[in-house]
């Protein structure tokens, strides 16, 4: 089914591609920090002489984090703006790195590493930079600037893997975390380009007859298609936690050499850019629930072909390859459904509370890859947990009601 977004072929208006690259800057930077986190795992746990729990522990303590402050910066971007946003967000986030990196305790890891960069991720990933482009690009093309921002980002995050990896090789993990956070502080420039304080051309709801924020939540949380989104959104948040912490251990504890795991974590980066492009323009040319829902599909399928087929370097890169191209697609989708349902007046607000349930599931996709391993030597359960949690989103997804509420609580609209 068509959505009337794409009823003729048009193209991207030129004065959106600075938009769509600062975008991807900012969020190809944040989430590419948080994506070679695999990388650092091994060097810092070896140097402390710390257990496998320790990391995981820090980063399911930044998942969490993440999700639960996610819905109050969501808030601050929607009634204050996001260039602030994304500017303090810059700096927290680099703080949390440079504490990571001088870390000397597991208390520290966890603030650092968990807690900081939890809420810097806040206000420079997908809740607050897409519900820029949401506001700022105009409603037939919301899906394309938001897979085209992510495709910026992702080509951003695929470069970082190798430069992490010649990082860590060159001048150790440690100085390698800190050349990171200058660079995200350096990338905070970038905010000035996202400011959405005045009206534009995809929200023009001026803040003197806007809602309020609390008819919105409201009707959202009446809304059986909002819970449906936040549980079908688990299971993503856990098999990329699950993945992106343990997957280069996973694989050197197979036999494979650590240039596997770079590898692997870079075409992941690189696919996902192609990825989270197609499947944003999808979102605009057929219903979007149905897309997410296939989304899921072929990524639990990959899986189960994964672990049912022995492990070569043929497999291991056919299998990156699809978890790649499905890997943060899911963020324009779900956004995409929470703007067709309830408006983007406050979408950040209301993605960031769609997006707890996502990163309920990366705490527990972290750490508990961790407590599995430190008990079993093996990951085999957290496997099984993935597909099971994979199965359950694609059944989630597809009952969604995703006819829109927004006269309910008068929202006016271009």
């Amino acid at each position: 089914m068509m959505n009337a977004a794409s009823s003729a072929e048009q193209s991207l208006p030129r004065n959106t591609i600075l938009l769509i690259c600062c975008a991807g800057l900012v969020s190809g930077l944040a989430l590419g920090s948080r994506h070679v986190q695999g990388l650092f795992m091994l060097p810092l746990l070896g140097e402390h002489g710390w257990g496998r729990e320790t990391f995981s522990f820090a980063m399911g303590i930044q998942a969490l984090v993440w999700g639960l402050a996610q819905p109050l910066t969501g808030l601050l971007a929607d009634k204050f703006g996001t260039r602030n946003v994304i500017l303090g967000g810059c700096v927290i986030y680099a703080t949390g790195l440079v504490m990571e990196a001088l870390a000397g305790t597991t208390t520290l890891l966890a603030l650092g590493a968990g807690a900081v960069v939890g809420i810097g991720l806040t206000a420079t990933s997908f809740a607050v930079v897409y519900g820029a482009v949401s506001r700022l690009v105009e409603p037939r093309f919301r899906g394309t600037a938001q897979g085209m921002s992510g495709a910026v980002g992702g080509v951003v995050t695929f470069l970082m893997v190798p430069f992490t990896q010649l990082g860590i090789d060159v001048i150790g993990w440690s100085n390698t975390l800190q050349v990171l956070a200058v660079a995200i502080l350096i990338a905070s420039a970038c905010a000035w380009v996202l400011d959405d304080r005045s009206a534009g051309p995809g929200e023009r709801t001026s803040p003197d007859v806007a809602p309020p924020v609390g008819p919105v939540i409201a009707a959202a949380w009446r809304h059986s298609g909002f819970w449906l989104l936040n549980l079908g959104f688990i299971s993503c948040g856990f098999q990329l936690a699950f993945l992106a912490t343990h997957l280069p251990a996973y694989l050197k504890d197979a036999g494979m050499s650590a240039q596997a795991g770079v590898n692997a974590i870079a075409i992941i980066a690189l696919a996902n850019a192609g990825g989270t492009y197609l499947f944003g323009r999808l979102g605009d040319a057929y219903r979007t629930k149905y897309v997410l829902a296939t989304l899921y599909t072929i990524r639990t399928l990959s899986m189960i072909a994964f672990v049912a087929t022995p492990l070569s370097e043929v497999s291991l890169y056919i299998f990156v390859l699809v978890i790649g191209a499905t890997w943060l697609g899911t963020a324009p989708l779900t956004m995409g459904i929470l703007t067709q349902i309830f408006g983007v007046r406050y979408i950040a607000t209301l993605f960031g509370m769609v997006f707890m349930g996502h990163q309920l599931g990366g705490f527990a996709g972290s750490w508990l890859g961790g407590i599995f391993y430190d008990r079993t030597q093996s990951y085999s359960a957290m496997w099984a947990i993935s597909i099971g949690l994979g199965v359950a989103s694609i059944l989630l997804n597809l009952p969604i009601r995703d006819q829109s509420v927004e006269s309910r609580f008068e929202v006016k609209t271009v």
